[in-house]
């Protein structure tokens, strides 16, 4: 089992190098173990593998929609994924922006169901003296629950209603990719097979014949065009019988 600890997300494939199988996918669910300097210690919720990455490739996630060490472009494409709709959202800090460290925020929402028509807006959460928040001035929240709470009911000021967090459902590791199977049948020793086996009228050869069924094929056809009869298989079964 994955040890608990702070839910976040991959905001990369990891690593990233080419040719390099990935441990992490853009979007895996992560939980974070260790946050020693500029490397952590994850572990993944879908393998449970656990492995340093960057910091700069995480981001946490609290209640759902407050998301910490981020950046905008990473913002939008989560909103654009598959599984979010309009009035989907999410709260964020950036990892670069000062206004991180003093408690500031952005909120962006999702507007248009459909997928070529979606677009994603952002909205700047001002911080007052007093530590209130708000959007629109004339508007003030005693903190960042009060504020989904209310435009979680009205879209007034926002081009529409919050109705949802950022969904991370769709967001699992790919599946490792499976090698197919081979079967190798062994060399075809024409001087040692009995003539019959090429004449069988069977569906398909049995798995341990050494003909296999496209060649059967080949050679039924090539009987057909040219209207070569048949031979009998010998009842003792040591080869073809000619009329």
């Amino acid at each position: 089992a994955v040890p608990s600890g702070f839910q976040a997300l991959a905001l990369c494939d990891f690593p990233s190098s080419v040719g390099v199988a990935n441990v992490l996918r853009m979007g895996e669910q992560l939980c974070i173990l260790s946050e020693n300097g500029e490397w952590w210690l994850v572990a993944s919720k879908v393998s449970g593998k656990e492995c340093y990455i960057l910091s700069s490739c995480v981001a946490k996630i609290r209640h759902g929609w407050l998301y910490e060490g981020i950046t905008r472009q990473k913002v939008k494409e989560l909103l654009l994924r598959p599984g979010n709709h309009s009035g989907s959202f999410l709260i964020w800090g950036s990892q670069t922006e000062s206004h991180t460290r003093q408690g500031c925020y952005s909120l962006s929402v999702r507007h248009s169901e459909h997928t070529a028509w979606a677009s994603v807006t952002h909205y700047r959460i001002h911080r007052l003296d007093n530590g209130w928040l708000y959007i629109s001035p004339r508007l003030t929240f005693l903190g960042l629950h009060n504020l989904v709470d209310h435009y979680s009911e009205f879209s007034k000021r926002l081009c529409c209603r919050l109705s949802e967090p950022c969904s991370t459902e769709g967001l699992r590791a790919a599946p490792a990719p499976t090698t197919p199977t081979v079967i190798k049948k062994p060399s075809l020793h024409w001087d040692k097979i009995e003539s019959f086996l090429l004449f069988l009228e069977i569906t398909s050869p049995p798995e341990d014949s050494p003909i296999s069924q496209g060649l059967q094929e080949s050679i039924s056809s090539y009987l057909l065009l040219s209207d070569t009869v048949t031979p009998e298989p010998d009842p003792t079964g040591k080869g073809a019988k000619n009329s």
